[in-house]
Formats: C-alpha cells, sequence, structure tokens
C-alpha cells in the first residue's frame, strides 16, 4: 500500500388520484415519481435534472408500460447476494462496461451527493460523463444521467428495449431472474458505451463485494462515510460491513476515503494492502482546511492532493457536505493522476464553477417559504445526525417541526433520538409504500424519545404536511419557525408531490 501524499399542500384529492395510479408498479420504486413535477432545486441545476412525466402521451404510455415491466422483479430490497447474474448480462451484450474508465462509490450516507460533485467536476473539466446512481426521488430516469442530467424517457425506453432480449436470455440459464437493479445496472452500463462516455461514475446499491455494479474494475474507489445501516444484510459492526463494502477495492486502483471509525478504516487499508492499491485518507492527505456558513451553501477552502483550492463556493448545506466536496476533489484529482503521476492541482477556476452548479435534489432542500419547508432524505441515525447539524447551522429557527415517515427496516429509534434535540414538536406519519411503518407504531417509538406532548399522529401525509405548517406558523408569520420533512426517501418523493415553492 502507499499512501498518497500531497403551498400550501395541493388538494390531496390529486394526491389519492396519482397514488391510485401507480398500484400497479412497484410501491418501494414508482409512488414518488412525480414528486418534483411542480419543484425545481433551488439554485439549482437545469430543469431537465428534476425530470416530470413525458409530455407526449405516447411516451409516458411506453415508458410505463417499461416501469410496469421491471416492477414484476425482485426489488431492491429483495436480494440474493452474487453477481453471477449481472456478469452473465455483461457477457452476453459484450462486456459494455470496460469500454470506458470509471469512479466507483460505496459508503454508508453521502453517495449520492458525492457521485454529483464528482460528476459535475469531470464535466466542467470537457469529459464527458455517466452516472448511475439510486434510489431515485422522483423518476427512474434520474438513476441514469449522460452528460450532467437524468436521460430522456425516449433514450431509457429504447435502452431497456435493446437489453431486454439478452435479459431474458440470462433470465433463462439463471436459477433466478435478474432483479430490478441489475436490469438497470445493465441498462446503465449499456447506455455509457453507447453515448460513449469518457467516464463513468457509479454508485453501488448496497454493499460493494456482491452489488450488482462491482463488475466493473475502477481505477478510482470512493468510500463515503460507513455507519451502521442494512445491518440485516451487511453486518452489525462497521468493520463487518467495510468489510463488504471493500469489495469494489481492485488491484492497482486509488481508494479515495473519507473519515471512517477505526475498525472500518483498519479493514479497508488492509484490502488495500492485499491488493497493492494506493490509498489517500480525509483528514491526512486530503481535506477541508475552512469553512464559513454563506447565503444558501457554504464558502469552503479544500486540500487536495495536489494543493489547496480556496473561496469554493458551494451551494449546499452542513458541514457533511463539505467533507463529501472533499472526497469528490481528491477522487477526481486520482482519475486525473494528481498525487501519483504529478503533482500539479486541478485548475482552481474550474473546480470553482463546477462545485458552484452542484445541487443534489432532497437533501436539506427548500421547497416552500412562510414557513420555510425543507425536505432532507435522512433515514438512518448518522443521516440524521448530520441533516440535524446542518439545519440548524444553516437556517437558525427559532422552532422546528418535523414531520417523520419511515421505513420499518431502519433503526427508527436512533433517528427519532438524532432529531429530539432539534424538533419543538414532531409530526409522525407514514409514506405510501408497504415498506412504511405503520403511523402509530412509529408514534410508540416517538413518544418515548419525545414525550407524549410533543408528538402528534397523521397517518396521512398530506395532513401531516398540514399539521406541522400550522404548528410553525403558530408562533406568528416573522417568527422564524419552520418544517422538516424527512425519514425516508419515499417520504421525501411523496411530499415534493404535495407541496410548492412558495
Amino acid at each position: 500500500m502507499v499512501c498518497v501524499s500531497e403551498l400550501p399542500p395541493n388538494d390531496s384529492g390529486s394526491f389519492d388520484e396519482i397514488v391510485a395510479a401507480e398500484t400497479d408498479r412497484d410501491p418501494d420504486l414508482a409512488v414518488i415519481e412525480a414528486g418534483s413535477r411542480t419543484l425545481r432545486t433551488q439554485g439549482g441545476p437545469p430543469q431537465a435534472d428534476v425530470p416530470a412525466r413525458p409530455e407526449d402521451p405516447e411516451v409516458d404510455k411506453a415508458l410505463r408500460e417499461v416501469e410496469a415491466e421491471l416492477a414484476t422483479r425482485w426489488g431492491e430490497t429483495k436480494l440474493e447476494p452474487s453477481v453471477a447474474r449481472i456478469a452473465a448480462l455483461m457477457d452476453v451484450l459484450g462486456e459494455p462496461q470496460r469500454s470506458y474508465p470509471s469512479i466507483h462509490i460505496t459508503g454508508t450516507n453521502g453517495k449520492t451527493s458525492t457521485a454529483r460533485m464528482i460528476e459535475a467536476l469531470l464535466g466542467a473539466f470537457d469529459l464527458r460523463t455517466g452516472r448511475y446512481t439510486s434510489p431515485h426521488v422522483q423518476s427512474i430516469t434520474e438513476r441514469i444521467s449522460l452528460d450532467g442530467a437524468p436521460v430522456s424517457a425516449e433514450r431509457f425506453i429504447e435502452t431497456y428495449q435493446d437489453v431486454k432480449p439478452y435479459v431474458e436470455m440470462v433470465d433463462a440459464q439463471q436459477e433466478y431472474r435478474l432483479s430490478f437493479f441489475e436490469v438497470l445496472t445493465g441498462m446503465a452500463y449499456a447506455a455509457f458505451a453507447d453515448a460513449p462516455v469518457d467516464v463513468a461514475v457509479v454508485e453501488v446499491g448496497m454493499g460493494g463485494t456482491w452489488d450488482a455494479t462491482n463488475v466493473i474494475d475502477a481505477g478510482v474507489a470512493v468510500v463515503t462515510p460507513i455507519d451502521l445501516d442494512h445491518t440485516d444484510r451487511l453486518g452489525t459492526t462497521s468493520a463487518e460491513i467495510a468489510t463488504e463494502k471493500s469489495g469494489i477495492v481492485k488491484p492497482d486502483a486509488t481508494v479515495i476515503m473519507a473519515q471512517q471509525p477505526v475498525d472500518a478504516a483498519q479493514v479497508l487499508l488492509k484490502k488495500a494492502v492485499e491488493v497493492d492499491a494506493t490509498v489517500a485518507r480525509e483528514g491526512l492527505e486530503f481535506g477541508v482546511v475552512a469553512r464559513q456558513v454563506a447565503v444558501g451553501g457554504q464558502l469552503v477552502t479544500l486540500r487536495g492532493l495536489g494543493g489547496e483550492y480556496p473561496e469554493v463556493y458551494l451551494p449546499l448545506h452542513g458541514e457533511h457536505q463539505a467533507h463529501n466536496a472533499a472526497v469528490a476533489l481528491a477522487a477526481v484529482e486520482a482519475f486525473f493522476g494528481v498525487g501519483a503521476r504529478h503533482a500539479q492541482p486541478l485548475d482552481v477556476d474550474t473546480v470553482r464553477k463546477a462545485f458552484a452548479a452542484v445541487a443534489s435534489p432532497g437533501r436539506l432542500e427548500v421547497v416552500r417559504r412562510s414557513p420555510t419547508v425543507v425536505l432532507d432524505a435522512a433515514h438512518n441515525p448518522a443521516g440524521a445526525r448530520a441533516a440535524a447539524a446542518a439545519i440548524g447551522e444553516a437556517f437558525q429557527f427559532s422552532r422546528l417541526i418535523g414531520v417523520v415517515g419511515a421505513s420499518g427496516d431502519k433503526d427508527v429509534r436512533g433517528l427519532l433520538e438524532a432529531f429530539e434535540p432539534v424538533f419543538a414538536e414532531v409530526v409522525v406519519t407514514q409514506n405510501t409504500s408497504h415498506r412504511a411503518m405503520d403511523a402509530d407504531e412509529l408514534a410508540a417509538i416517538a413518544v418515548e424519545v419525545f414525550g407524549e406532548d410533543r408528538v402528534q399522529v397523521e397517518p396521512r401525509l398530506p395532513d401531516a404536511l398540514e399539521a406541522a405548517i400550522t404548528l410553525a406558523e403558530e408562533e406568528g408569520e416573522f417568527a422564524g419557525g419552520g418544517v422538516l420533512v424527512t425519514g425516508s426517501v419515499i417520504t421525501v418523493g411523496e411530499a415534493r408531490l404535495l407541496l410548492g415553492r412558495g
């Protein structure tokens, strides 16, 4: 191993109609796909980054047919740990994932935001990018991006039709059919080869070793902070989880490692030694030098592998996003050979331009004012702690009301405990997914954490949003009350549908 040195809510009836129209699709994936039809990320990317349903009825029909076919497959929560099926698909497709270099991202939290930052940096240096991330917040087409924007519905449909015969061929040969996520992964790799892209930025779905994305041999492996999540599949300690995630580290690769628990770091470093990978560690070879809150985000100074990058504006809130930015910058430097082949830093003006254009929908995203309503997809204790710290720093609400709808397979108590210091009151609810924790069950846990006087139960999300806004307004129009909707990416997506930007 070598260390690199240097609204008001819309009419609830329309929401019910949209949800009813989606009943034939996987509720984990599709109910919220219209979630941002009336929203645009504040100060963020072009409109194409938050696609609505196709306006052409025929295209919309064709996309729904593709979504319906994908929904007949295993969802993302049902796994058979193996890359045999996706490897077979890659084989019959002609190994498209080997036709471009890639950057592979694993970790517990921050993967999507980091992927978006890496994509923006690469694009700013005139490289054609492909980005594959999950889950989607609004539309399934968000998962596969080219040149910084989701593929069009037409291209998504065409890609599916292109790979469908090969998918069916593999299905017939395997014990289990390809899963939803495996088919989408195959589509992404094929779309990137067809574009063609100069580099692919790929986020794992879960873990690393047996994740469907892990048929690439990425020259740069990124590990964002590891914490406890998916413990039933990945392990019950940081070290066990790191063991699974270290599977993306390939021989001779460069590993960009965010700050980690000691036991996780030991596992990752050991894996790097075993495969003769190069390691760059946040806090040693790169990191955040300084940061200060700015309007709409923060101003950071980053130390990369090649030198210092001062006064970089990042239009995202929270210390965790500054650390994600440091990781993203180091990953792109490593891709360009900074710190290994040469020590010349990247052009600072290009870096600044790239970061200034970054957006990460559903991550402390403001969707309404008076009172301010913020959406954040935190769904585990680590994510909740980061969101709680960031919202206190960035917004300074005099009274913050939480709206929480969580999945039943998550550490809900830990999530609520992380938010307890910042929520004056919490309205517990449930989203429309079959994985959603029952509102009354969630309320019972919330009462133990917050006390009965601070908990309100509204099983329907539209009612929960209305109740929270009313509570936030109790101090008066100029008193600084706010609402944070959180607990699940699905809850956040459904709230996007119900709330317009004021």
